[in-house]
């Protein structure tokens, strides 16, 4: 399969940059499944009911979130009636929504998309770890799923790192979010799982992480109250990981990230031309 993972869209322009390209994207690719994190879509914060149907629309398959899931509050009601949005797994129990979902692509193939929160430097919530050793064990590859993917949305290298060790060769992908930075280490562990710290962000790079510069360049400065911080409005670029797997292990044998638009280099997976 060709599976297509994209990284934190940040207000309207990673909202643009993805209804823009990935329609022509899917078809150009022949892209099986396609998951985007969206947790800060919503203006930086968060994710509304039409957004979440917007990127359905552009063709996303499922939309994972993070640390600003329920910034939009409308996000603790239509979560519970839109199967393809996935909160982290390791909320405490009784939170709206679910932490894990199983896609059908259109050859009929299975993909279990998994999203787990780290806990340094974040909010302490429940073991990401037990989390998603949970979610796999009820859906495991090969038996259950033909592909696995993760979205660990984790502040700490560390953690991301200790994610992809912990899944390797369990999961078809284990990708990093949320700190919107694109690392260079996208590679295949010895057991077969695409891995990449951080596949970045959809949205303007010319800002501090999506945000118009000012205001955070202000806060390092002065360290005193001032404005909301306010999503960039610039052109956005699109930024992911593509990974091809193999059909009767579901474990990568291809990986190559994907960078498309101003400000970074472009770069893609020549191999799909």
């Amino acid at each position: 399969m060709r599976l297509l993972f994209l990284g934190d869209i940040v207000g309207r322009p990673g909202r643009l940059a993805v209804s823009e390209r990935l329609p022509a994207l899917r078809e150009r690719w022949r892209l099986d499944c396609v998951v985007i994190n969206g947790e800060n879509a919503a203006g930086g914060f968060g994710i509304t009911e039409s957004i979440c149907d917007e990127l359905i629309n552009a063709g996303a398959d499922a939309v994972t979130l993070g640390n600003h899931s329920f910034d939009q509050r409308e996000a603790l009601v239509f979560i519970a009636r839109q199967p393809r949005l996935v909160r982290p797994a390791n909320y405490p129990p009784g939170t709206p929504g679910r932490g894990a979902t199983v896609v059908e692509t259109q050859s009929g193939a299975r993909v279990l998309v998994v999203n787990v929160m780290g806990r340094i430097f974040l909010d302490p919530l429940d073991d990401p770890f037990a989390a998603a050793e949970r979610e796999l064990s009820a859906c495991p590859l090969r038996d259950a799923a033909d592909a696995v993917i993760v979205d660990v949305h984790a502040e700490a290298t560390s953690e991301k790192e200790a994610f992809g060790w912990f899944l390797d060769g369990r999961a078809s992908l284990v990708v990093g979010t949320h700190t919107h930075v694109p690392t260079a280490d996208h590679r295949i562990l010895p057991g077969g799982t695409a891995y990449m710290s951080d596949v970045g962000m959809c949205g303007d790079y010319d800002s501090v992480l999506g945000m118009q510069k000012d205001e955070p360049v202000r806060r390092f400065l002065q360290k005193t109250p001032g404005s909301r911080l306010e999503a960039a409005t610039g052109e956005g670029t699109l930024c992911g990981l593509a990974v091809e797997t193999d059909d009767a292990t579901g474990l990568a044998r291809r990986v190559s990230p994907v960078r498309l638009g101003p400000h970074l280099e472009e770069t893609w997976p020549q191999h799909w031309e």
